[in-house]
């Protein structure tokens, strides 16, 4: 497996562990901010439309960019923004906000996330190579939902959003690695 990849997985191991110490216990949040059943479904909608609107947008403008590990990089510190945010939540129509700055973050992060992924894959290893990101993102998803729900139970949200905005920084500031490597083959499209 190439450095690139190496690099790639591990920053989606710190990114994919903060996002899922949240999931199991998000309309928990929800509710104790004076929430229920639907701002929780809002807060998802808003999270997914935003995301899937600018995907199809962002991606566009990303196949044209020489350097689109800065975008990358640039995706993975808005999380981290993001998640140290919503420390100030005290209404549901904060998390709206932060929703859509997630939508923005995954948005500018995610496409070029998978073309730098696939075009940094050994050859004749496509099948076995994207087997080791969906085992990484299954089996860190079980670990942190599980540390995401014992956090929160013994010390609070507040340091269960610290934790997860640390986790997104330190993906942050590995990704920087694919910054000033010289082998990383960028996705671009043929003209």
């Amino acid at each position: 497996m190439k450095k690139e990849l190496k690099v790639l997985l591990a920053t989606y191991c710190f990114s994919t562990f903060a996002f899922s110490m949240l999931s199991p216990i998000y309309a928990i949040f929800v509710e104790k901010i004076g929430g229920g059943i639907l701002e929780a479904s809002y807060a998802i909608a808003i999270f997914t439309f935003v995301s899937g609107i600018l995907v199809l947008l962002i991606s566009r403008f990303e196949d044209n960019v020489k350097h689109q590990e800065y975008f990358l990089s640039f995706g993975y510190l808005l999380n981290a923004i993001a998640f140290f945010l919503y420390i100030f939540v005290s209404k549901p129509f904060h998390l709206y906000f932060i929703e859509v700055l997630f939508g923005i973050a995954i948005a500018i992060l995610s496409p070029v996330y998978d073309g730098l992924y696939s075009k940094n894959l050994d050859k004749g290893k496509y099948v076995s190579e994207w087997g080791d990101w969906e085992a990484v993102g299954y089996m860190i998803s079980s670990i942190s939902a599980l540390s995401g729900g014992y956090l929160a139970a013994a010390y609070g949200f507040k340091t269960l959003f610290l934790t997860m905005a640390a986790l997104s920084f330190i993906a942050f500031l590995v990704s920087l690695n694919l910054n000033h490597s010289k082998n990383i083959k960028l996705a671009k499209r043929k003209k």
